[in-house]
């Protein structure tokens, strides 16, 4: 069976070149067929489409890109480390089997510790009060104070509340701190350009990986090689290497390392292009009425549009649809209708 692969480029022209400089071959050695032609778009940015073919490999370029697809296979294997199987649990069958053979001892649950029963209080017997007798020589006078009533007995008084149990004081949790920010280490600038250097090496020739530091920020730069196959069709493969260099330097990393993966400024050019469509559409939008839409953004994409609009308080931006490209649709904000007229009561 023979092995292809498909190539893109602006047009037909330009993805034959790039399959020819990729193979190491002549226009006339080279078999293709034609998927898509491509389509320009507007401003080079909205709808624009490359051209793709599909190319039969020569045997030893078939031979050569097995080998660099399993070169990229052992970096990511050797960076998030190969895959544990984990064995099945046993059937039910193995399990009633094993049980038959050692009978498993089931020990009793230790008995929890009852409080011992508090001592009833035995009752006491009241004392009886001996009555006055009564003299009939001389009856007592009738201002005569009462008697003092008989005192009760200690046993019988009532015994004081038992003050209760004071709480300790619940003790304040405090919030979360965010962690410190700390500077990225030699340690991690160094696995960074070794990482991103092999893969611009699998995918280009001449490429040559710069790092610059600030604080916690790490901007790893590419210059020299094939910068269109190394920023792919709408900066894909530019995010794919930058999401793999980000994961396995923090993976070694003790502090949080923000990774940024440029090629020949393409990150800075397309903020620009960005911003001035960002503003045109808005300017559509608040002319005709009506929502403006820009379909498939990353999610980068669209952060730059709606920081873009922020402070243009007659549109407002909203991210539509599902997945990781998704269209923002730019809405005009409606007038008051009452502006102007005057309100007069009946």
């Amino acid at each position: 069976m023979k092995k292809t692969q498909e190539f893109s480029g602006k047009d037909v022209d330009t993805a034959v070149k790039t399959a020819c400089d990729t193979l190491s071959i002549s226009k006339k050695e080279l078999k293709y067929d034609v998927i898509s032609t491509g389509a320009s778009g507007i401003f080079g940015i909205v709808g624009r489409k490359d051209a793709v073919i599909k190319v039969v490999l020569p045997q030893n370029k078939a031979d050569s890109s097995e080998k660099e697809l399993e070169g990229i296979r052992s970096m990511v294997d050797e960076a998030f480390g190969q895959e544990t199987r984990v064995s099945p649990p046993p059937s039910r069958e193995q399990s009633s089997a094993a049980g038959s053979d050692s009978p498993v001892k089931r020990t009793p649950p230790p008995a929890r510790n009852k409080p011992a029963p508090l001592p009833k209080k035995q009752a006491q017997p009241r004392p009886v009060e001996p009555k006055p007798e009564r003299s009939t020589d001389h009856p007592a006078p009738a201002s005569e104070e009462p008697a003092a009533p008989a005192s009760v007995p200690v046993s019988q008084a009532p015994e004081p509340a038992s003050p209760a149990p004071e709480l300790a004081p619940e003790k304040e949790t405090a919030s979360p701190e965010p962690p410190p920010v700390v500077d990225v280490t030699q340690e991690s600038i160094d696995l960074g350009v070794e990482t991103l250097q092999k893969m611009a090496d699998l995918i280009t020739d001449d490429a040559t990986v710069e790092a610059h530091t600030h604080r916690d920020h790490l901007t790893l730069k590419i210059t020299g090689g094939n910068a269109g196959i190394l920023i792919g069709r709408k900066g894909q493969t530019l995010d794919a290497m930058q999401f793999l260099t980000d994961k396995i330097i923090n993976r070694k990393s003790e502090a949080r390392v923000r990774v940024k993966v440029d090629v020949e400024g393409y990150i800075e050019t397309r903020k620009s292009n960005l911003r001035h469509l960002a503003i045109k559409m808005a300017e559509k939008a608040k002319k005709t009425g009506k929502p403006a839409t820009i379909n498939q953004m990353s999610a980068q994409d669209r952060r730059i549009v709606h920081l873009a609009l922020k402070d243009d308080n007659r549109v407002r931006t909203q991210s539509m649809g599902d997945g990781y490209y998704r269209r923002l649709v730019i809405f005009p904000k409606k007038k008051n209708s009452f502006a102007g007229k005057k309100r007069f009561k009946r």
